[in-house]
């Protein structure tokens, strides 16, 4: 049966903490979790956002600049702080930034300026290192979950993610290998999920035509079946997975 929402520091309560979670994937995985009854945790460089469903939010929202590593070391502390000494049940870094040329188009590795490529590896892969390193303690006093959002583009080359996007999201399952081995010891299970083309309001023109070519079951995805596998690799009923990457898809990747 799942907690109650009987008040926000019950220690019963599991607890996650959401990177980008002001909207997408990264909104619908903190509705899924709240509605089992999780105490949930959001971060973003956004103030929290008015159409989450719950009071609570308001003040276990936690501001950050995910390029910027003192913002990420100060947002860790403001976290463990709200923790009071609960453990941390399961961390997601689901944030992540893909910028485009100036018409919309991909950027590829070429042409991609490197303050650009930096910023893009610091917020999609060293920033969810970052946040590992830092929560380690109450994740494996919780003996939790980290489940890192990659992409279909993280192994292959997409029309529309840029490169420096792809290679981030390779350098972060890569990530979540290493960290699933360095934490065997620990209790702390690490995986990933990589996400296909999923119905949100970023969509690039031009996903209905590979939706069409590429994915058998001829549909996206909606950002609540990615928060559903998310929720279970956080959940006990994945206890014995670890180290793993679970497509998002409907088929692309066949």
């Amino acid at each position: 049966m799942a907690p109650t929402h009987s008040s926000p520091q019950d220690p019963i309560k599991p607890v996650v903490a959401v990177t980008g979670a002001s909207r997408g994937i990264g909104h619908a995985i903190v509705q899924k979790f709240y509605r089992q009854g999780w105490d949930v945790i959001t971060l973003a460089r956004t103030p929290f956002s008015e159409v989450c469903p719950w009071a609570e939010g308001m003040v276990q929202h936690i501001m950050v600049d995910l390029s910027d590593e003192a913002s990420i070391r100060k947002a860790c502390a403001a976290l463990k702080e709200q923790l009071a000494g609960r453990g941390l049940s399961a961390l997601v870094n689901n944030a992540g930034i893909s910028p485009k040329q100036e018409d919309g188009r991909r950027m590829g590795a070429i042409h991609t300026p490197i303050e650009t490529f930096l910023q893009v590896q610091h917020v999609n892969l060293v920033a969810p290192l970052i946040l590992c390193q830092e929560l380690i303690d109450p994740l494996q006093e919780a003996r939790g979950s980290v489940v890192n959002v990659s992409s279909i583009a993280s192994d292959k080359v997409h029309p529309f993610a840029g490169a420096a996007y792809a290679i981030s999201k390779a350098g972060l399952s890569a990530l979540t290998r290493e960290l699933a081995f360095e934490y065997r010891e620990t209790g702390v299970r690490v995986n990933a999920i990589s996400p296909g083309e999923i119905k949100t309001a970023i969509l690039s023109p031009g996903t209905e035509r590979i939706v069409e070519a590429q994915v058998p079951m001829r549909r996206m995805g909606d950002p609540m079946e990615v928060a559903d596998v998310v929720y279970f690799l956080a959940s006990d009923q994945a206890s014995y997975i670890n180290g793993s990457e679970i497509p998002i898809n409907g088929g692309q990747d066949v």
